[in-house]
């Protein structure tokens, strides 16, 4: 009796399927308004992955480059951290332009984190 393998073309996740996702990602990232942030597992779990984060992560870090713009200084993580600045041109240009927007932060965290969240779970919703 033959042993069935599984077809590789399944198992393995293609550019294409990642590129989809980070586009469904900037998507949303788009939408987050001036003066407001959301957090890499509150995208996930908008877009259907609730364990997804990190590829959201994976996605800001990538989204320099895309246009149009990605507005990435407005994705931290879940405590409000500027996780993300790393990934910036230069290590204070997150902070800067969160600044701009009128966003205070200190030691790299956002102050009223909690004022400041946009949940795309809420303000995206075709409820409203």
């Amino acid at each position: 009796m033959k042993k069935k393998i599984a077809n590789p073309k399944k198992s393995i996740p293609t550019i294409k399927k990642e590129s989809s996702f980070f586009e469904d990602v900037y998507d949303v990232v788009r939408q987050i308004p001036k003066g407001r942030v959301t957090s890499y597992g509150a995208i996930a779990s908008y877009l259907g992955t609730k364990m997804s984060a990190r590829m959201v992560g994976w996605a800001m870090n990538a989204a320099h480059s895309v246009y149009p713009k990605v507005p990435a200084q407005r994705v931290v993580n879940r405590n409000g951290m500027l996780s993300g600045k790393a990934h910036f041109a230069t290590p204070t240009l997150m902070q800067e332009l969160l600044e701009k927007e009128k966003i205070k932060i200190k030691n790299d965290t956002i102050i009223d984190f909690e004022k400041k969240f946009w949940d795309p779970m809420k303000e995206l919703s075709l409820d409203q």
